[in-house]
């Protein structure tokens, strides 16, 4: 079964995936590192697994994805209790987290079937042509840590349900969500091996998107990491899908409502401990209700409880690594030296674990690490526009395109800004967000492909015309 193939044999002298709990430095679990053998065992066992899974009806598929939404329900507070042990997400978000996989599982079973059907264009009455859509094999996918369960199975479900088999790389940090998942398709039920788990290191990487038995791979991660796999895939003719993050601006025009456009902006920043690829990394605001804005932001983030991340009444934990604490503390720093000002939080704490204060500064400047870079952390810069026009080459000023928002009482205005803006997805009046209903994806830097809905669904098939000729 899964759990075979998740401990087969390991060298002895191998290097280990060690996950930490965020909030207290303490060790939560230590994974020895798979050698080639046991990569081959694990490739082998996919391999086998997806040529009989593409073969079974497209309703049954659906079955299965309706087990694993039943699974991911019976053990909600086991997987939502592992996440926040694993990378210090609150219990609430954790929770929510899983019954968002869910409902995505759900979305899947009910819709699967149709989307897959056979298309018939019309080639005006020279016989008959059919589009139809096949899986590609098996797919590699690499995964990060801050959404440890609704990013894999945000790839992994479309990609299985289409046909494909699937083979996790997951972070090093969160190999107990690794091992979890793979307890959760075996319980649903999916041939054994369909989802397999490789705890393996960058440096494999290479060989594994060589290796016949990978077809294609699929990626979310930083910019650099996501290019040298897109490379890999590349050099072999491998269709790649590249996630990569942003520097998502959030508009506040004149005319928004700002109690909401508050209200919201903190919820989009401050997620996840900011740690969210389509969070709300810059908030353009217009000028005239900027102090305004800025002085409700502060107000609203000042109460914003962080603490231990297992209590239920924390909305800010700590972050994932202290690694990443201290990039994100090295941004606003060095901003903080071009002349951004200061108005909340700034500083590390002290005691245990990887805890970074809500911070928000303004007086920002394009060459400033806060406004060029993504900042993946809880960090808000205010940056101040003269008016739309300025806004929208503000947000556009940047090398990454995932997604952004849009704030007003006038929604033509929105619309047509929504237009304008350089990103994979636009939300106006709203937080960004995935949701299984719609595509989500970039452009530019932010990378290349789309996941979720009937695109995530199609991403990995052969779109193969068959055409009969009279």
């Amino acid at each position: 079964m899964l759990q075979t193939d998740l401990t087969a044999p390991i060298l002895a002298n191998a290097p280990f995936s060690v996950s930490v709990n965020p909030a207290t430095g303490e060790e939560v679990g230590r994974y020895p590192c798979h050698d080639i053998d046991a990569q081959d065992a694990i490739l082998d066992a996919a391999s086998t697994a997806q040529r009989i899974w593409r073969d079974i009806d497209v309703q049954d598929r659906e079955r299965s994805f309706a087990r694993l939404g039943a699974v991911l329900r019976d053990r909600l507070d086991q997987l939502a209790n592992l996440i926040t042990a694993e990378m210090g997400k609150p219990i609430t978000a954790a929770r929510a987290e899983i019954e968002k996989c869910a409902f995505m599982c759900d979305w899947y079973a009910a819709n699967s079937a149709t989307l897959l059907r056979d298309e018939e264009p019309d080639v005006g009455g020279n016989g008959t042509a059919r589009v139809i859509y096949q899986p590609l094999g098996t797919i590699l996918g690499v995964m990060p840590w801050n959404f440890p369960f609704w990013q894999v199975l945000r790839a992994a479900v479309p990609i299985m349900a289409a046909g494909n088999g699937f083979v996790l790389k997951h972070a090093d940090n969160v190999q107990g969500s690794a091992r979890a998942l793979a307890d959760m398709f075996d319980a649903a039920a999916f041939p054994a091996g369909l989802f397999g788990v490789l705890n393996v290191r960058r440096h494999d990487l290479s060989r594994l998107i060589a290796d016949s038995r990978i077809a294609a791979v699929t990626v979310t991660a930083g910019a650099s990491a996501g290019a040298a796999i897109a490379a890999d895939a590349g050099r072999h003719l491998k269709k790649s899908l590249l996630e990569l993050g942003g520097t998502d601006p959030f508009i506040i025009l004149a005319d928004a409502d700002l109690d909401r456009a508050v209200e919201a902006a903190v919820t989009a920043r401050f997620q996840n401990c900011g740690q969210v690829c389509i969070a709300a990394k810059r908030l353009i605001v217009e000028r005239p209700v900027s102090a305004a804005f800025a002085e409700r932001f502060v107000a609203a983030v000042r109460k914003l409880a962080q603490g231990d991340p297992a209590d239920p009444h924390t909305q800010l934990g700590p972050m994932a690594r202290d690694r990443a604490r201290q990039e994100i503390h090295a941004q606003l720093s060095e901003s903080l030296r071009r002349g951004a000002t200061l108005l909340l939080g700034g500083d590390i704490p002290e005691g245990p674990g990887y805890f970074y204060p809500a911070t928000v500064l303004t007086d920002i400047t394009p060459d400033m690490p806060v406004f060029r870079e993504e900042t993946f952390g809880p960090v808000a810069p205010i940056i101040v526009a003269e008016d739309a026009d300025d806004a929208i080459r503000i947000a556009n000023d940047s090398d990454f395109g995932l997604a952004g928002a849009v704030w007003s009482s006038t929604p033509a205005k929105a619309y047509s800004i929504a237009q304008r803006l350089d990103t994979g997805g636009v939300f106006i009046n709203g937080v960004a967000a995935s949701d299984p209903r719609v595509p989500i994806g970039g452009i530019k830097a932010s990378g290349f492909g789309r996941e979720l809905s009937h695109f995530g669904l199609r991403e990995f098939c052969n779109a193969k015309l068959v055409w009969t000729r009279p």
